[in-house]
């Protein structure tokens, strides 16, 4: 029997235990659950989950950090940069840097000001940015934030990275049901993480930043 972990939450699906709760009984192989089995903790699809524990990462080859840098901002809308200077206010606000936080949030009110209203093809420039920032993004802002021993910014990371991979598994659920994955069910953002949840009851903890239910937030729709 073979076992295989979410990459969003770390749930594992136990081949031998299956998911009777959800109808998927004891000794199913994986491939014989069904495409539209969900994890039961985050509601990742089976393909965020991977065979064991996943790896490390191979090793990354060199890279030019400072030219794919400059490459990857000047390709950056206004709201995007908003949206990052956001983040990293957040980030400098949980280590107590203050300053740093307060001048990071007038960058992002700054572009925010300066963006556009997001036309047509809006969810699909997202999940390509998604894509993007898995592919590439994380590896880079990881090896900066590893060889400044920066251990707060590479947690940062582990969330962004895992709250960036169930945003993709959403908008793939959504260009297949549409507003049908949204009927009868709840939305759900952590305060803290950005982590989004669609169901029926909230969980106890957060998946991703595992801090208690009472930091997640219901999105009411207008």
């Amino acid at each position: 029997m073979r076992k295989y972990t979410c990459s969003i939450c770390g749930y594992v699906y136990d081949e031998a235990i299956g998911d009777p709760a959800r109808g998927i009984a004891p000794g199913t192989k994986w491939e014989d659950v069904p495409e539209d089995w969900h994890c039961p903790l985050c509601g990742a699809t089976k393909a965020d989950f991977a065979e064991d524990k996943i790896n490390n990462k191979s090793a990354t080859p060199e890279l030019s950090i400072v030219e794919n840098e400059a490459n990857s901002m000047s390709e950056l809308s206004f709201g995007e940069v908003s949206a990052l200077c956001s983040n990293l206010s957040k980030g400098c606000a949980k280590q107590y840097r203050l300053e740093e936080a307060e001048l990071f949030n007038q960058l992002a009110e700054f572009y925010k000001a300066k963006s556009s209203i997001a036309g047509a093809g809006q969810l699909k420039d997202i999940s390509t940015l998604g894509e993007r920032d898995l592919a590439s993004g994380y590896v880079q802002a990881n090896l900066i934030a590893a060889d400044a021993s920066d251990r707060g910014a590479l947690r940062a990371l582990v969330w962004g990275e895992k709250v960036t991979r169930i945003l993709n598994s959403i908008l793939r659920r959504y260009e297949k049901q549409q507003d049908t994955l949204l009927e009868n069910k709840h939305l759900y953002v952590c305060d803290i993480c950005g982590f989004v949840y669609i169901g029926d009851k909230l969980p106890d903890i957060c998946p991703v930043c595992k801090v208690p239910n009472e930091k997640i937030t219901e999105i009411k729709r207008r």
